[in-house]
């Protein structure tokens, strides 16, 4: 176990949980806004990898293509809502609905099972070999981290404004948000659209990055997305109060995930239980909340000291 080759690998790590930051700010907002465990993101994240590939490919400016990126997740989205509001199926199932009909149209849109894309021939806005790049406007890094704080801002002011607070309180009390003549079946539609939007936003970034769309790179995002924000919760969750800081927090979450799994890789466990790993480390900090109220909390005495 060489420390140097951990060292050189912690940029990658930054990066990429970063790029999957993005991905964790749209769980957030359907799992701890709406309180929904949407898993369209499996699905939408290839989309979104997708169109910005083969777009570029076409010979589309890469901001265009990340645009069009994002209206394709929201169109996951919208898929998802509609199955949830207007048909009543239960939100669950409706993303899992939806991520099966994302996989037909993700082979659709690529063609094949996957499409490479060579950083030489095409100008992007990112790529694993800008990590260590000297040129600011070129550093992969230092571009993500303007893209994440730019985001929060968006958010921050969206969700402070009218549509947004009745958005917030969709998620906090349907009935009582019914009650105060709030249109609840819009705004999950219109939650799961903003959400599955940034996740394949987070797609189209982690296809350049990685320079290739693949058919299955989205298995297990849900989980990703999930360790990203119970991560960024319990280590940061006393000290952000505030809304924009709670989505830093989420995207701190998703590096603090990825450097987890490389020291994982770096003391030679086998890469092939990195989902297991995965899986339980999101189970354990699922569990603590509950292991806190059961087991270290002191029991409240009833009639006072006698």
């Amino acid at each position: 176990m060489n420390i140097m080759s951990l060292l050189n690998a912690l940029p990658g790590a930054v990066a990429q949980g970063l790029i999957w930051g993005i991905m964790a700010i749209g769980v957030y907002i359907t799992f701890r806004i709406l309180d929904i465990a949407d898993l369209t993101v499996d699905g939408s994240l290839c989309t979104g990898a997708a169109v910005c590939i083969m777009m570029i490919q076409g010979g589309s400016n890469v901001w265009i293509a990340l645009l069009c990126a994002f209206l394709a997740g929201m169109l996951a989205g919208f898929a998802t809502g509609l199955f949830h509001t207007f048909m009543g199926i239960p939100a669950i199932l409706a993303g899992i609905l939806t991520q099966l009909g994302l996989y037909s149209v993700n082979l659709k849109i690529m063609g094949k099972s996957n499409q490479a894309i060579n950083v030489d021939k095409f100008d992007l806005l990112v790529s694993l070999r800008y990590i260590k790049n000297v040129a600011i406007y070129k550093n992969t890094i230092l571009i993500v981290v303007v893209l994440i704080i730019l985001l929060v801002a968006v958010l921050y002011w969206f969700f402070g404004t009218e549509l947004g607070c009745s958005l917030r309180a969709t998620g906090c009390n349907d009935k009582m948000a019914r009650a105060q003549g709030i249109n609840t079946d819009f705004n999950r539609v219109l939650g799961l659209m903003i959400s599955n939007g940034l996740v394949a936003f987070s797609g189209a970034l982690l296809g350049q990055y990685q320079g290739f769309s693949d058919i299955n790179m989205g298995r297990g995002a849900i989980v990703i997305g999930l360790a990203a924000v119970i991560i960024g919760e319990a280590i940061f969750g006393k000290i952000f109060r505030n809304f924009g800081l709670k989505l830093i927090a989420v995207a701190i979450g998703s590096i603090i995930y990825y450097f987890v799994l490389q020291i994982v890789i770096w003391f030679g466990i086998d890469t092939d239980l990195l989902k297991l790993l995965s899986a339980l480390v999101v189970a354990i900090f699922l569990a603590i909340p509950t292991w806190k109220s059961r087991y270290f909390s002191k029991p409240v005495r009833k009639g006072g000291n006698h």
